[in-house]
């Protein structure tokens, strides 16, 4: 049984139109234009010093000595559209983006607990801005999912 890697992976086959996918095991290091727009699968969140969130409660085991015993895990799918350049603002990619986030919420109301692997629907919230990856910034949205998992 291997919950965690389970459900990563039913993460990146997340069908979402218009968007590459690349899973943990295939996230590359930098990025080509030709590979955009991209999610990157990033178990924990990106850019997050904090060592314990505030949406993660970590192990949690039920009352009952022989009940379920639930993981908390925090993932980031990140969403990278464009390279932030001088000549096109944020405003430009704009569209483009609400489309391939609405596209995104679709694909996730339609497997909300990534095919089965989640023991509750996942909590997902989501920044628009702009992240670095690779050397490189990029307008795009992450998506901040909050998983329980059964271990």
């Amino acid at each position: 049984m291997t919950p965690f890697r389970d459900a990563l992976t039913a993460l990146a086959a997340l069908s979402v139109t218009g968007v590459t996918n690349y899973g943990m095991d295939t996230v590359p290091e930098n990025l080509d234009r030709g590979q955009l727009p991209a999610l990157l699968v990033l178990p924990g969140t990106a850019d997050d010093d904090r060592l314990f969130k505030d949406f993660g409660r970590g192990f949690q085991a039920v009352a009952f000595s022989n009940g379920a015993r639930t993981l908390s895990v925090a993932v980031t799918h990140l969403l990278l559209l464009a390279p932030v350049n001088t000549r096109t603002g944020r405003r430009a990619h704009f569209p483009v983006l609400i489309d391939t986030v609405d596209a995104y919420i679709a694909a996730l109301r339609d497997d909300v607990t990534l095919n089965d692997t989640l023991i509750e629907p996942a909590r997902v919230t989501l920044e628009i801005g702009t992240f670095p990856y690779g050397g490189i910034t990029y307008h795009g949205c992450a998506f901040r999912h909050v998983w329980a998992l059964e271990v």
